[in-house]
């Protein structure tokens, strides 16, 4: 019984060190690309570019702040957050799980960059001619989707408890 949660332990850490390291080297690259280019805007296709900007706010640059003790705060309450849903990964098990593993690979990766950089890079445009939807990136991708598969989750768990009652 150990050998299989010493197993499970392993792979559940390997695919948050895999979304970790997918979203540096994304982000690497980007960053490389900059310093040789002085700057990253390319038009790839007519919904996707990408166009680097420095995100000091959450999720999609909601709440950018210039003043250090706000960036700071915020920085607190994601590292409390993220703390908050590795507790949550250790006393989950199945699907939900998995979905925290995604949500939690994203959030080391976008924390790092908050600690080295003091700003997350952010470089992936969508948009659909004149609309542009908020600039992200890899990690924040993951989380996206950690999120939509937890709302999912939930959503199929009331529908049963509401045919049980």
């Amino acid at each position: 019984m150990n050998h299989v949660r010493l197993k499970n332990f392993f792979l559940k850490s390997l695919a948050i060190i895999l979304i970790f390291l997918l979203d540096r080297i994304a982000k690497i690259y980007i960053l490389k690309l900059a310093e040789l280019e002085n700057t990253v805007d390319f038009y790839l296709t007519s919904y996707l570019n990408i166009y680097l900007i420095w995100n000091k706010g959450i999720a999609f640059g909601l709440f950018s702040f210039d003043q250090s003790t706000i960036y700071n705060s915020i920085s607190l309450v994601i590292m409390l957050i993220t703390i908050l849903v590795l507790i949550m990964i250790l006393n989950t098990e199945g699907i939900k799980q998995y979905s925290l593993i995604l949500i939690f690979g994203g959030s080391i990766g976008n924390l790092f960059d908050r600690i080295y950089y003091s700003a997350v890079p952010d470089f992936i445009d969508l948009h659909i001619r004149d609309f542009h939807w908020f600039i992200f990136n890899v990690a924040d991708i993951f989380i996206t989707f950690g999120v939509i598969f937890l709302i999912l989750i939930e959503l199929k768990s009331n529908k049963k408890n509401d045919k049980s009652i």
